[in-house]
Protein backbone atom coordinates (compact mmCIF):
# COMPACT_ATOMS: atom_id res chain seq x y z
CA UNK A 1 0.00 0.00 0.00
CA UNK A 2 2.84 2.57 0.50
CA UNK A 3 5.17 1.06 -1.83
CA UNK A 4 4.92 4.40 -3.75
CA UNK A 5 6.56 6.62 -1.18
CA UNK A 6 9.90 6.92 -2.20
CA UNK A 7 11.91 5.14 0.91
CA UNK A 8 15.31 6.26 1.36
CA UNK A 9 15.57 5.46 5.28
CA UNK A 10 14.52 1.44 6.42
CA UNK A 11 13.52 3.13 9.93
CA UNK A 12 10.79 5.08 8.57
CA UNK A 13 9.22 6.78 5.60
CA UNK A 14 10.89 9.34 3.85
CA UNK A 15 9.24 11.39 1.25
CA UNK A 16 12.11 12.68 -1.00
CA UNK A 17 12.24 15.71 -3.50
CA UNK A 18 14.21 13.13 -5.49
CA UNK A 19 11.77 11.52 -8.07
CA UNK A 20 13.17 8.72 -10.22
CA UNK A 21 13.69 10.15 -13.97
CA UNK A 22 10.76 8.97 -15.48
CA UNK A 23 8.69 11.26 -12.71
CA UNK A 24 10.65 13.93 -13.10
CA UNK A 25 7.75 16.11 -14.49
CA UNK A 26 5.63 16.13 -11.61
CA UNK A 27 1.93 15.29 -12.67
CA UNK A 28 0.26 17.48 -10.15
CA UNK A 29 1.06 21.04 -7.87
CA UNK A 30 -0.87 21.61 -4.91
CA UNK A 31 0.02 24.79 -3.06
CA UNK A 32 -1.62 25.27 -0.14
CA UNK A 33 -1.40 29.04 1.59
CA UNK A 34 -2.98 29.22 5.00
CA UNK A 35 -3.66 32.78 4.21
CA UNK A 36 -6.02 31.88 2.42
CA UNK A 37 -8.86 30.72 4.60
CA UNK A 38 -12.06 29.76 3.30
CA UNK A 39 -14.25 29.18 6.66
CA UNK A 40 -14.26 27.11 9.95
CA UNK A 41 -15.04 23.55 8.91
CA UNK A 42 -17.93 23.74 10.99
CA UNK A 43 -18.50 20.42 13.85
CA UNK A 44 -22.16 19.94 12.53
CA UNK A 45 -21.22 18.91 8.94
CA UNK A 46 -20.31 15.69 10.67
CA UNK A 47 -23.98 14.88 11.28
CA UNK A 48 -25.66 11.97 10.82
CA UNK A 49 -29.68 11.25 10.76
CA UNK A 50 -31.79 8.45 11.99
CA UNK A 51 -35.25 7.53 10.58
CA UNK A 52 -38.21 5.49 11.54
CA UNK A 53 -37.47 3.29 8.59
CA UNK A 54 -36.35 -0.54 8.13
CA UNK A 55 -34.11 -1.13 11.16
CA UNK A 56 -32.64 1.67 11.86
CA UNK A 57 -34.32 2.50 14.87
CA UNK A 58 -35.76 -0.48 16.24
CA UNK A 59 -33.20 -3.22 16.16
CA UNK A 60 -30.76 -0.68 15.53
CA UNK A 61 -30.54 2.32 17.95
CA UNK A 62 -33.07 0.63 19.87
CA UNK A 63 -33.39 -3.08 21.05
CA UNK A 64 -34.90 -3.40 24.06
CA UNK A 65 -34.74 -7.26 25.71
CA UNK A 66 -31.57 -7.67 23.56
CA UNK A 67 -28.04 -8.89 25.51
CA UNK A 68 -26.47 -6.23 23.70
CA UNK A 69 -28.58 -3.37 25.07
CA UNK A 70 -28.90 -1.12 28.22
CA UNK A 71 -31.83 -0.53 30.47
CA UNK A 72 -33.27 2.32 28.53
CA UNK A 73 -33.35 -0.36 25.34
CA UNK A 74 -30.46 0.84 23.48
CA UNK A 75 -27.95 -1.21 21.66
CA UNK A 76 -24.41 -0.66 23.63
CA UNK A 77 -22.14 -1.75 20.69
CA UNK A 78 -23.78 0.42 18.47
CA UNK A 79 -23.54 3.53 20.48
CA UNK A 80 -19.52 3.18 20.95
CA UNK A 81 -19.61 2.91 17.01
CA UNK A 82 -21.27 5.81 16.74
CA UNK A 83 -19.17 8.05 19.03
CA UNK A 84 -16.07 6.26 17.10
CA UNK A 85 -17.85 7.61 13.87
CA UNK A 86 -16.79 11.65 15.27
CA UNK A 87 -20.93 12.16 14.56
CA UNK A 88 -21.57 15.36 15.67
CA UNK A 89 -25.66 16.20 15.42
CA UNK A 90 -28.26 13.65 14.77
CA UNK A 91 -31.60 14.18 12.48
CA UNK A 92 -34.78 12.59 13.68
CA UNK A 93 -37.30 11.56 13.03
CA UNK A 94 -36.95 11.50 8.99
CA UNK A 95 -36.88 11.81 6.29
CA UNK A 96 -40.00 10.53 4.65
CA UNK A 97 -41.55 9.15 7.68
CA UNK A 98 -42.09 12.41 9.66
CA UNK A 99 -44.62 13.80 6.65
CA UNK A 100 -47.09 11.60 8.34
CA UNK A 101 -46.35 11.65 11.82
CA UNK A 102 -47.76 12.79 14.61
CA UNK A 103 -45.11 13.08 17.45
CA UNK A 104 -48.00 12.66 20.41
CA UNK A 105 -48.22 8.82 19.51
CA UNK A 106 -44.77 9.16 21.13
CA UNK A 107 -44.98 9.88 24.32
CA UNK A 108 -46.37 9.05 27.48
CA UNK A 109 -46.14 5.43 28.71
CA UNK A 110 -45.20 3.13 26.00
CA UNK A 111 -48.11 0.28 26.60
CA UNK A 112 -50.58 3.50 25.99
CA UNK A 113 -49.42 4.75 22.88
CA UNK A 114 -50.74 3.48 19.39
CA UNK A 115 -49.90 1.24 16.82
CA UNK A 116 -50.21 3.52 13.25
CA UNK A 117 -49.72 2.26 10.12
CA UNK A 118 -47.12 4.28 8.57
CA UNK A 119 -47.80 6.28 5.07
CA UNK A 120 -44.38 6.72 3.65
CA UNK A 121 -42.47 3.27 4.05
CA UNK A 122 -45.59 1.31 4.16
CA UNK A 123 -44.63 -0.49 7.75
CA UNK A 124 -46.35 -0.67 11.29
CA UNK A 125 -44.89 1.86 13.58
CA UNK A 126 -45.31 0.98 17.31
CA UNK A 127 -44.32 4.81 18.62
CA UNK A 128 -42.15 2.75 21.54
CA UNK A 129 -39.31 5.01 20.29
CA UNK A 130 -40.36 8.53 20.67
CA UNK A 131 -39.12 12.25 21.83
CA UNK A 132 -38.00 11.43 25.44
CA UNK A 133 -36.04 8.19 24.18
CA UNK A 134 -34.52 10.39 20.99
CA UNK A 135 -33.55 12.91 23.08
CA UNK A 136 -31.96 10.73 26.12
CA UNK A 137 -30.61 8.60 23.35
CA UNK A 138 -29.02 12.35 21.89
CA UNK A 139 -27.61 12.86 25.36
CA UNK A 140 -25.87 9.44 26.02
CA UNK A 141 -23.98 9.90 23.01
CA UNK A 142 -23.00 13.22 23.18
CA UNK A 143 -24.64 14.96 19.95
CA UNK A 144 -27.38 17.73 19.23
CA UNK A 145 -30.52 16.65 18.53
CA UNK A 146 -31.80 18.08 15.17
CA UNK A 147 -36.15 17.79 14.92
CA UNK A 148 -37.73 17.73 11.76
CA UNK A 149 -41.09 19.01 12.14
CA UNK A 150 -44.07 17.53 10.29
CA UNK A 151 -44.98 19.77 7.17
CA UNK A 152 -46.95 17.68 4.90
CA UNK A 153 -50.06 15.87 7.05
CA UNK A 154 -49.28 18.04 9.99
CA UNK A 155 -50.10 21.52 11.25
CA UNK A 156 -48.41 24.26 12.44
CA UNK A 157 -49.85 24.16 15.93
CA UNK A 158 -48.10 20.70 16.42
CA UNK A 159 -44.89 21.99 15.52
CA UNK A 160 -44.95 24.97 18.59
CA UNK A 161 -46.55 21.90 20.94
CA UNK A 162 -43.71 19.91 20.15
CA UNK A 163 -41.26 23.15 20.85
CA UNK A 164 -42.85 23.72 23.87
CA UNK A 165 -42.39 20.38 25.11
CA UNK A 166 -39.23 19.97 24.57
CA UNK A 167 -37.92 23.46 25.49
CA UNK A 168 -40.73 25.42 27.75
CA UNK A 169 -39.26 25.57 31.23
CA UNK A 170 -42.39 27.55 32.85
CA UNK A 171 -45.75 25.91 34.21
CA UNK A 172 -47.41 25.20 31.11
CA UNK A 173 -49.52 22.27 29.68
CA UNK A 174 -47.14 20.65 27.52
CA UNK A 175 -44.18 21.56 29.98
CA UNK A 176 -46.43 19.42 32.66
CA UNK A 177 -46.32 16.68 30.25
CA UNK A 178 -42.61 16.12 29.96
CA UNK A 179 -42.45 16.60 33.38
CA UNK A 180 -45.05 13.25 33.64
CA UNK A 181 -43.39 11.78 31.32
CA UNK A 182 -40.14 11.85 33.62
CA UNK A 183 -38.09 14.81 32.45
CA UNK A 184 -38.34 17.95 34.41
CA UNK A 185 -35.68 20.13 32.57
CA UNK A 186 -36.47 21.17 29.27
CA UNK A 187 -34.21 19.34 26.75
CA UNK A 188 -33.72 22.33 24.95
CA UNK A 189 -34.09 21.23 21.03
CA UNK A 190 -31.94 24.22 19.26
CA UNK A 191 -32.25 22.67 15.58
CA UNK A 192 -35.59 22.40 13.81
CA UNK A 193 -36.24 21.42 10.39
CA UNK A 194 -39.68 22.64 8.92
CA UNK A 195 -40.68 19.89 6.97
CA UNK A 196 -38.67 17.38 4.64
CA UNK A 197 -38.36 17.00 0.77
CA UNK A 198 -41.83 18.99 0.72
CA UNK A 199 -40.75 19.75 -3.12
CA UNK A 200 -41.08 16.06 -4.16
CA UNK A 201 -44.44 14.19 -5.37
CA UNK A 202 -43.47 10.93 -3.26
CA UNK A 203 -43.34 13.07 0.12
CA UNK A 204 -47.20 13.27 1.73
CA UNK A 205 -48.80 16.36 1.77
CA UNK A 206 -46.52 17.34 -0.65
CA UNK A 207 -46.55 21.37 -1.53
CA UNK A 208 -46.26 23.81 -4.10
CA UNK A 209 -43.61 26.55 -3.02
CA UNK A 210 -46.20 28.62 -2.48
CA UNK A 211 -48.49 26.52 -0.20
CA UNK A 212 -44.60 25.68 1.15
CA UNK A 213 -43.63 29.04 2.10
CA UNK A 214 -47.10 30.25 3.94
CA UNK A 215 -47.37 26.90 6.40
CA UNK A 216 -43.32 27.21 6.88
CA UNK A 217 -43.63 30.89 7.60
CA UNK A 218 -46.32 30.71 10.21
CA UNK A 219 -44.92 27.56 11.80
CA UNK A 220 -41.23 29.36 11.99
CA UNK A 221 -43.55 32.53 13.64
CA UNK A 222 -45.06 30.22 15.84
CA UNK A 223 -42.67 27.91 17.01
CA UNK A 224 -40.09 31.04 17.83
CA UNK A 225 -42.56 32.28 19.93
CA UNK A 226 -42.36 29.21 21.84
CA UNK A 227 -38.54 29.64 22.25
CA UNK A 228 -36.69 32.31 20.38
CA UNK A 229 -33.28 31.15 20.80
CA UNK A 230 -34.18 28.16 18.37
CA UNK A 231 -32.36 27.97 14.41
CA UNK A 232 -34.96 26.68 11.63
CA UNK A 233 -33.46 24.79 8.14
CA UNK A 234 -36.42 25.34 5.68
CA UNK A 235 -36.80 22.45 3.40
CA UNK A 236 -34.77 23.03 0.38
CA UNK A 237 -35.30 21.44 -3.39
CA UNK A 238 -34.41 17.64 -3.58
CA UNK A 239 -36.12 17.24 -6.31
CA UNK A 240 -33.74 16.66 -9.15
CA UNK A 241 -35.82 15.00 -11.79
CA UNK A 242 -36.06 15.99 -15.22
CA UNK A 243 -38.29 18.90 -15.52
CA UNK A 244 -38.54 20.12 -11.76
CA UNK A 245 -37.31 23.57 -11.10
CA UNK A 246 -35.13 22.79 -8.11
CA UNK A 247 -33.76 26.19 -8.31
CA UNK A 248 -37.17 28.08 -8.87
CA UNK A 249 -38.58 26.23 -5.33
CA UNK A 250 -34.96 27.45 -3.56
CA UNK A 251 -35.22 30.69 -4.47
CA UNK A 252 -39.37 31.05 -3.60
CA UNK A 253 -38.16 29.67 -0.12
CA UNK A 254 -35.41 31.98 0.09
CA UNK A 255 -37.10 35.39 -0.68
CA UNK A 256 -40.40 33.94 1.28
CA UNK A 257 -38.46 33.04 4.14
CA UNK A 258 -35.27 35.33 4.81
CA UNK A 259 -35.18 36.70 8.03
CA UNK A 260 -37.00 33.72 9.79
CA UNK A 261 -34.53 31.19 8.57
CA UNK A 262 -30.84 30.07 9.69
CA UNK A 263 -30.35 27.04 7.17
CA UNK A 264 -31.79 25.74 3.75
CA UNK A 265 -31.13 22.32 3.31
CA UNK A 266 -29.55 20.24 0.14
CA UNK A 267 -30.49 16.32 -0.54
CA UNK A 268 -28.23 14.42 -2.91
CA UNK A 269 -27.90 10.31 -3.23
CA UNK A 270 -25.79 8.96 -5.68
CA UNK A 271 -25.01 5.67 -7.24
CA UNK A 272 -22.59 3.69 -9.62
CA UNK A 273 -25.62 2.17 -11.85
CA UNK A 274 -23.52 2.04 -15.01
CA UNK A 275 -20.26 0.49 -13.10
CA UNK A 276 -18.41 3.23 -14.19
CA UNK A 277 -15.88 4.47 -11.49
CA UNK A 278 -14.38 7.37 -12.34
CA UNK A 279 -17.73 8.64 -13.38
CA UNK A 280 -19.23 7.47 -10.28
CA UNK A 281 -16.57 9.89 -8.51
CA UNK A 282 -17.23 12.93 -10.88
CA UNK A 283 -20.68 13.78 -9.16
CA UNK A 284 -18.75 16.43 -6.91
CA UNK A 285 -19.53 18.39 -10.12
CA UNK A 286 -22.72 18.15 -9.19
CA UNK A 287 -22.44 18.52 -5.50
CA UNK A 288 -20.11 21.78 -6.14
CA UNK A 289 -22.94 23.30 -8.59
CA UNK A 290 -25.87 22.68 -6.19
CA UNK A 291 -23.86 24.41 -3.45
CA UNK A 292 -22.99 27.75 -5.11
CA UNK A 293 -26.29 28.08 -6.99
CA UNK A 294 -27.70 28.31 -4.00
CA UNK A 295 -24.92 29.91 -2.10
CA UNK A 296 -25.78 32.47 -4.95
CA UNK A 297 -29.59 32.90 -4.25
CA UNK A 298 -29.07 33.28 -1.01
CA UNK A 299 -26.83 36.71 -1.63
CA UNK A 300 -29.40 37.69 -4.24
CA UNK A 301 -32.15 37.77 -1.47
CA UNK A 302 -29.85 39.03 1.17
CA UNK A 303 -28.48 41.96 -1.20
CA UNK A 304 -29.45 45.23 0.53
CA UNK A 305 -30.23 43.59 3.62
CA UNK A 306 -26.94 43.38 5.71
CA UNK A 307 -28.26 43.52 9.36
CA UNK A 308 -30.56 40.35 7.86
CA UNK A 309 -30.03 37.20 9.80
CA UNK A 310 -27.46 34.96 8.10
CA UNK A 311 -28.21 31.69 6.03
CA UNK A 312 -26.21 28.70 5.91
CA UNK A 313 -26.57 25.65 4.08
CA UNK A 314 -27.39 22.01 5.42
CA UNK A 315 -26.84 19.12 3.71
CA UNK A 316 -28.91 17.38 5.65
CA UNK A 317 -29.41 13.98 3.56
CA UNK A 318 -26.23 12.62 1.32
CA UNK A 319 -24.81 9.27 0.67
CA UNK A 320 -24.27 6.44 -2.04
CA UNK A 321 -27.65 4.80 -2.55
CA UNK A 322 -28.65 3.25 -5.66
CA UNK A 323 -29.01 -0.76 -4.95
CA UNK A 324 -31.64 -1.04 -1.95
CA UNK A 325 -34.50 0.99 -4.52
CA UNK A 326 -37.96 -0.59 -5.04
CA UNK A 327 -39.99 1.55 -8.00
CA UNK A 328 -42.39 2.86 -5.34
CA UNK A 329 -41.95 3.98 -1.84
CA UNK A 330 -43.41 1.02 -0.32
CA UNK A 331 -41.50 -1.25 -2.43
CA UNK A 332 -38.48 0.71 -1.24
CA UNK A 333 -39.46 0.66 2.27
CA UNK A 334 -39.65 -3.37 1.46
CA UNK A 335 -35.86 -3.53 0.85
CA UNK A 336 -35.31 -1.70 4.33
CA UNK A 337 -32.50 0.32 2.69
CA UNK A 338 -30.32 -2.43 3.88
CA UNK A 339 -27.27 -1.17 1.12
CA UNK A 340 -24.12 -3.37 1.57
CA UNK A 341 -21.04 -0.46 0.78
CA UNK A 342 -17.95 -1.26 -0.75
CA UNK A 343 -14.58 0.33 -1.20
CA UNK A 344 -15.46 2.34 -3.99
CA UNK A 345 -18.36 3.60 -2.25
CA UNK A 346 -15.74 4.71 0.56
CA UNK A 347 -13.40 7.05 -1.61
CA UNK A 348 -17.14 8.95 -2.35
CA UNK A 349 -17.14 9.62 1.09
CA UNK A 350 -13.78 11.79 0.84
CA UNK A 351 -15.35 12.83 -2.67
CA UNK A 352 -18.71 14.74 -0.33
CA UNK A 353 -16.33 15.74 2.86
CA UNK A 354 -14.11 17.33 0.03
CA UNK A 355 -16.69 19.36 -1.09
CA UNK A 356 -17.91 20.26 2.10
CA UNK A 357 -14.70 21.83 3.26
CA UNK A 358 -14.26 24.09 -0.02
CA UNK A 359 -17.47 25.41 0.90
CA UNK A 360 -16.92 25.68 4.59
CA UNK A 361 -18.06 29.42 4.56
CA UNK A 362 -21.49 28.46 3.38
CA UNK A 363 -22.04 24.65 4.43
CA UNK A 364 -22.33 24.27 8.20
CA UNK A 365 -24.26 21.69 8.64
CA UNK A 366 -24.59 18.10 6.77
CA UNK A 367 -26.23 15.01 7.98
CA UNK A 368 -25.09 11.76 6.04
CA UNK A 369 -28.08 9.18 5.61
CA UNK A 370 -28.29 7.58 8.17
CA UNK A 371 -26.70 6.12 11.11
CA UNK A 372 -27.45 2.39 11.28
CA UNK A 373 -28.36 -0.40 9.33
CA UNK A 374 -30.51 1.81 6.91
CA UNK A 375 -27.95 2.97 4.45
CA UNK A 376 -25.43 3.18 6.60
CA UNK A 377 -21.85 2.89 8.15
CA UNK A 378 -22.73 0.55 11.09
CA UNK A 379 -24.83 -2.74 10.57
CA UNK A 380 -26.19 -5.01 13.03
CA UNK A 381 -28.01 -8.23 14.21
CA UNK A 382 -29.23 -9.87 17.22
CA UNK A 383 -25.85 -10.69 17.75
CA UNK A 384 -23.61 -7.62 16.91
CA UNK A 385 -22.21 -5.29 14.54
CA UNK A 386 -19.90 -4.87 11.37
CA UNK A 387 -18.31 -1.58 9.96
CA UNK A 388 -18.72 -0.79 6.65
CA UNK A 389 -15.96 0.56 4.45
CA UNK A 390 -17.31 4.02 4.33
CA UNK A 391 -17.46 4.35 8.18
CA UNK A 392 -13.20 4.56 8.40
CA UNK A 393 -13.37 8.07 6.17
CA UNK A 394 -16.07 9.37 8.26
CA UNK A 395 -14.66 8.61 11.25
CA UNK A 396 -11.39 10.21 10.12
CA UNK A 397 -12.34 13.54 8.56
CA UNK A 398 -14.68 14.17 11.45
CA UNK A 399 -11.57 14.82 13.26
CA UNK A 400 -10.68 18.27 11.43
CA UNK A 401 -13.48 19.65 12.78
CA UNK A 402 -13.33 22.95 14.13
CA UNK A 403 -10.12 23.49 11.81
CA UNK A 404 -9.68 26.29 8.78
CA UNK A 405 -10.37 25.42 5.37
CA UNK A 406 -7.93 26.86 3.19
CA UNK A 407 -8.73 27.25 0.12
CA UNK A 408 -5.67 25.21 -2.25
CA UNK A 409 -4.19 25.69 -6.10
CA UNK A 410 -4.69 22.10 -7.49
CA UNK A 411 -2.96 21.43 -11.06
CA UNK A 412 -3.65 17.84 -11.68
CA UNK A 413 -4.26 15.97 -14.74
CA UNK A 414 -8.17 15.78 -16.14
CA UNK A 415 -10.56 13.54 -17.70
CA UNK A 416 -14.15 14.36 -18.84
CA UNK A 417 -17.02 12.18 -17.33
CA UNK A 418 -19.40 12.65 -20.18
CA UNK A 419 -20.20 14.76 -23.59
CA UNK A 420 -21.68 17.57 -21.27
CA UNK A 421 -19.34 18.17 -18.58
CA UNK A 422 -16.52 20.18 -18.16
CA UNK A 423 -13.08 18.31 -17.53
CA UNK A 424 -12.02 17.72 -13.70
CA UNK A 425 -8.88 17.44 -12.08
CA UNK A 426 -8.68 13.23 -11.47
CA UNK A 427 -7.30 14.70 -7.81
CA UNK A 428 -10.02 15.52 -5.47
CA UNK A 429 -8.28 18.23 -2.73
CA UNK A 430 -9.51 19.74 -0.04
CA UNK A 431 -7.45 21.28 3.16
CA UNK A 432 -7.78 22.79 6.67
CA UNK A 433 -5.76 23.77 8.84
CA UNK A 434 -5.71 23.72 13.16
CA UNK A 435 -4.27 27.32 13.93
CA UNK A 436 -3.80 25.83 17.65
CA UNK A 437 -1.06 23.45 16.54
CA UNK A 438 0.03 24.24 12.88
CA UNK A 439 -0.83 20.93 11.59
CA UNK A 440 -2.01 20.94 8.24
CA UNK A 441 -4.29 18.41 6.81
CA UNK A 442 -4.17 18.00 3.43
CA UNK A 443 -7.09 15.37 2.00
CA UNK A 444 -6.44 13.95 -1.78
CA UNK A 445 -8.83 11.62 -3.79
CA UNK A 446 -7.24 10.19 -6.28
CA UNK A 447 -10.00 9.00 -8.84
CA UNK A 448 -8.10 7.82 -11.50
CA UNK A 449 -9.08 3.73 -11.63
CA UNK A 450 -5.40 3.24 -13.89
CA UNK A 451 -3.14 6.11 -12.83
CA UNK A 452 -0.94 6.69 -10.19
CA UNK A 453 -0.56 10.53 -9.63
CA UNK A 454 2.76 12.01 -8.23
CA UNK A 455 2.52 15.31 -6.81
CA UNK A 456 4.29 18.13 -5.59
CA UNK A 457 2.49 20.13 -2.27
CA UNK A 458 4.36 23.59 -1.94
CA UNK A 459 3.43 25.14 1.02
CA UNK A 460 3.60 29.42 1.18
CA UNK A 461 3.10 30.27 4.37
CA UNK A 462 5.40 29.27 7.29
CA UNK A 463 7.86 26.57 7.15
CA UNK A 464 6.62 22.82 7.06
CA UNK A 465 8.17 20.22 9.38
CA UNK A 466 9.62 16.95 8.03
CA UNK A 467 7.52 15.13 10.59
CA UNK A 468 4.35 13.70 8.82
CA UNK A 469 1.90 11.07 9.05
CA UNK A 470 -0.13 9.06 6.24
CA UNK A 471 -3.53 8.11 6.98
CA UNK A 472 -4.88 6.20 3.89
CA UNK A 473 -7.36 4.10 2.35
CA UNK A 474 -6.16 1.95 -1.02
CA UNK A 475 -7.39 -1.61 -1.94
CA UNK A 476 -6.84 -3.43 -5.34
CA UNK A 477 -10.59 -4.47 -5.53
CA UNK A 478 -13.10 -1.98 -6.03
CA UNK A 479 -15.70 -4.11 -5.13
CA UNK A 480 -14.70 -5.23 -1.80
CA UNK A 481 -17.36 -5.32 0.89
CA UNK A 482 -17.24 -6.19 4.65
CA UNK A 483 -20.00 -8.66 6.69
CA UNK A 484 -20.31 -9.94 9.75
CA UNK A 485 -17.27 -11.50 11.38
CA UNK A 486 -15.23 -10.05 8.48
CA UNK A 487 -15.27 -6.19 8.76
CA UNK A 488 -11.18 -5.80 8.46
CA UNK A 489 -10.11 -6.47 4.77
CA UNK A 490 -11.62 -2.79 4.12
CA UNK A 491 -9.34 -0.44 5.91
CA UNK A 492 -7.30 2.49 6.14
CA UNK A 493 -3.59 2.40 7.20
CA UNK A 494 -1.61 5.18 9.65
CA UNK A 495 2.11 5.45 8.77
CA UNK A 496 4.58 7.87 9.94
CA UNK A 497 7.07 9.64 7.37
CA UNK A 498 9.91 12.11 7.49
CA UNK A 499 9.43 14.37 4.62
CA UNK A 500 12.52 15.33 2.48
CA UNK A 501 11.50 19.04 2.14
CA UNK A 502 13.17 21.16 -0.89
CA UNK A 503 12.17 25.07 -0.66
CA UNK A 504 9.38 24.44 1.47
CA UNK A 505 7.50 22.02 -0.64
CA UNK A 506 7.91 17.84 -0.75
CA UNK A 507 6.85 15.33 -3.36
CA UNK A 508 4.12 12.36 -2.64
CA UNK A 509 2.90 10.17 -5.30
CA UNK A 510 -0.83 9.30 -4.70
CA UNK A 511 -2.21 5.71 -5.53
CA UNK A 512 -4.72 4.78 -8.27
CA UNK A 513 -8.25 4.52 -6.98
CA UNK A 514 -7.18 6.16 -3.47
CA UNK A 515 -8.28 8.20 -0.41
CA UNK A 516 -5.29 9.71 1.24
CA UNK A 517 -4.71 12.69 4.68
CA UNK A 518 -1.53 14.05 4.51
CA UNK A 519 -1.04 15.45 8.24
CA UNK A 520 2.18 18.12 8.67
CA UNK A 521 3.09 20.60 10.60
CA UNK A 522 3.60 23.99 9.56
CA UNK A 523 5.99 26.33 11.89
Amino acid sequence: MFNRLRVVLISSVVLTAALPIAAQQTAARIKIDTDRAIGEVHPHIFGNFAEHLGRCIYGGLYEPGSKLSDDNGYRKDVMEAIKGLGVTMLRWPGGNFVSGYNWKDGIGPRTLRPVRPEGAWGALEPNTFGTDEFLKYSERVGVDPYICINAGLGTVEDARQWVEYTNESRDTYWAQQRRKNGRDKPYGVKYWGLGNEIDGPWQLGHKNSEDYTKFALEAAKAMRRADDSIKLIASGSSNFRAGSDWIGWNRAVLEKLRGEIDYISLHTYIGNRENDFERFLSVSQDIDERIEVVEGLIRAVQSGHPGERPINIAYDEWNVWYRARGNSEFATGSTRLEEIYNYEDALAMGMFFNSFIRHANIVKMANLAQIVNVIAPIFTNKDGLFLQPIYFPIAEYSKQRGNVAVDAFVKAPTYTAAANRKPLSYLDVSVTHDVKTGMLFVNVLNRSAKMDIPARIENVTGTLDSAAEIWQMNHSDLKATHTFGDDKKVRPTTQKANLAVAGNSFSYTFPKHSLTILKVRVK
